[in-house]
C-alpha cells in the first residue's frame, strides 16, 4: 500500500476521533466541569479583590459591630462583613461543584449555571464601586451592598419577626387559595349546573385586582390578618379555579370510556381520569397564583399589616433608610425563589411521567 492510499483510509479515522473528543468535551467531562467551577467562583473572588483593591473615593462610614459565633465574639465593620459574605458565597459554590462530581443531574445543573453566577459575582463588584467606592448611584436611594448589610446587622431579630411574619401570612392564603380554587374548577369543571351559576361570578369576580377588596375585608373581617388572608386567598383562588376546570373539561371522552369499561364510577373517574389529567393545568394556574399572590402579600403588609416584610419597607422609608428597603427586598427575592423551587419540585414529582415525554 502506497502512502497516498494509507492517507486516505488513515484520514476518516482522525476526523471521527475529534468529533468524539468534541461530544466528551461537556458537563461530563473532568476538564470541562472543573473550569465550571473556577468560572463560579471566579465573580465572587473578582469582586473581593475590587473591593480590597480599589480605592474608597467617597465619604462612607463603615460602622462596627460585635458579632458573636460559635461562643466568640467578632469585631467587624460593615466592610469586612461584606468580604466575608463574599468568601463565604465562594466557599459554598466551590463546594456544592465538588459534592456534585458524582451526580449527573447535579453536574449538568452546577455547568449551566456557571456562567450565570460569574455574572452575579462581577455585578457585586460594580455595585460596590457604583455605591460604596465611588458612590455614582443616586444616594441614600441606592447603597452598596456593605451598607445593605449593615440592615442585617443593625435590624437582625426585628428583620426575622417580620419575616416569620411574612411567612405566616403567606402560608395561610396561599394554602387556602390553593384548595379553594382546586375545589372549585373541579366543581365547575364536571358539574354544569356548578358551571352554570359559578363560572360567571368566578369570571366577573376574578378579574378585580385583590387588593380592591382590601377596604371591605379591613371592614367586615375580624382583624388585620385575616383580611390580608382573605386577599391573598381571592387572589389565588381566581386563577386556580379557571386552569383546574379547564383541565377537568379538556380530558378526552375515550379515557372516561375506557374507565367505565373497567368498571369505574362518577367518583372514579373524577380522582382516577380527570384530576390526574388536569394536573398539568392545575400547576400551571399555581405557578401563575404564587407570583400574583405575593404581589397581593406585599402590598396588604404596606397597607394595614402591624408586621411582615412590606410593613418593614415601609417603615424604612419614612425614615429614608433606603439600605433597609433593598435589603428586604433581597430577603422577598430569595424568599419567592425558595417557595418557587418547592414548588417546582412538587410539580417535577406529580408530573414525572411528562418527563422524556413533553419539551422543556
Amino acid at each position: 500500500m502506497n502512502t497516498a492510499a494509507a492517507a486516505r483510509l488513515s484520514a476518516p479515522r482522525k476526523a471521527t476521533d475529534k468529533e468524539k473528543d468534541k461530544v466528551q468535551w461537556g458537563y461530563r467531562h473532568n476538564g470541562y466541569y472543573a473550569l465550571k467551577i473556577l468560572l463560579t467562583i471566579a465573580g465572587f473572588v473578582g469582586a473581593i479583590i475590587v473591593n480590597i483593591a480599589f480605592p474608597q473615593k467617597a465619604a462612607v462610614e463603615f460602622k462596627t459591630y460585635i458579632i458573636t459565633a460559635l461562643g466568640l465574639q467578632f469585631t467587624l465593620t460593615i466592610n469586612d462583613v461584606y468580604i466575608f459574605v463574599l468568601s463565604a458565597l465562594a466557599l459554598f459554590y466551590a463546594g456544592s461543584g465538588i459534592l456534585s462530581l458524582h451526580n449527573k443531574d447535579k453536574r449538568k445543573s452546577y455547568s449551566r449555571k456557571a456562567a450565570f453566577r460569574f455574572a452575579l459575582g462581577i455585578a457585586l463588584a460594580v455595585w460596590d464601586i457604583g455605591g460604596t467606592k465611588l458612590q455614582l448611584f443616586a444616594q441614600p436611594f441606592f447603597p452598596g451592598p456593605a451598607q445593605v448589610i449593615e440592615a442585617y446587622l443593625a435590624d437582625s431579630e426585628y428583620i426575622v419577626q417580620n419575616t416569620l411574619y411574612s411567612l405566616r401570612l403567606y402560608a395561610a392564603g396561599f394554602s387556602c387559595g390553593v384548595l379553594l380554587g382546586v375545589g372549585t374548577g373541579i366543581l365547575i369543571g364536571w358539574f354544569p349546573k356548578v358551571y352554570y351559576w359559578v363560572y360567571p361570578v368566578l369570571k366577573i369576580t376574578g378579574v378585580v385586582p385583590a387588593v380592591a377588596w382590601m377596604p371591605f375585608a379591613l371592614t367586615l373581617l375580624p382583624n388585620s390578618f385575616t383580611a390580608a388572608v382573605f386577599l391573598i386567598v381571592i387572589c389565588a383562588w381566581f386563577q386556580i379555579a379557571f386552569l383546574t376546570a379547564q383541565g377537568i373539561q379538556s380530558t378526552p371522552k375515550q379515557s372516561y370510556e375506557a374507565a367505565r369499561v373497567l368498571g369505574s364510577g362518577q367518583i372514579g373517574l373524577i380522582t382516577h381520569v380527570a384530576i390526574p389529567h388536569a394536573m398539568p393545568d392545575i400547576f400551571t394556574g399555581i405557578c401563575t397564583a404564587n407570583a400574583m399572590a405575593f404581589t397581593t402579600l406585599v402590598m396588604s403588609e404596606m397597607l394595614g399589616q402591624p408586621g411582615g416584610l412590606g410593613y418593614y419597607i415601609n417603615q424604612s422609608k419614612v425614615w429614608s433608610a433606603y439600605y433597609k428597603v433593598l435589603a428586604a427586598i433581597i430577603i422577598m427575592a430569595v424568599l419567592f425563589s425558595l417557595i418557587n423551587h418547592v414548588i417546582g419540585l412538587i410539580q417535577k414529582r406529580t408530573l414525572r411521567w411528562q418527563e422524556g415525554v413533553v419539551k422543556k
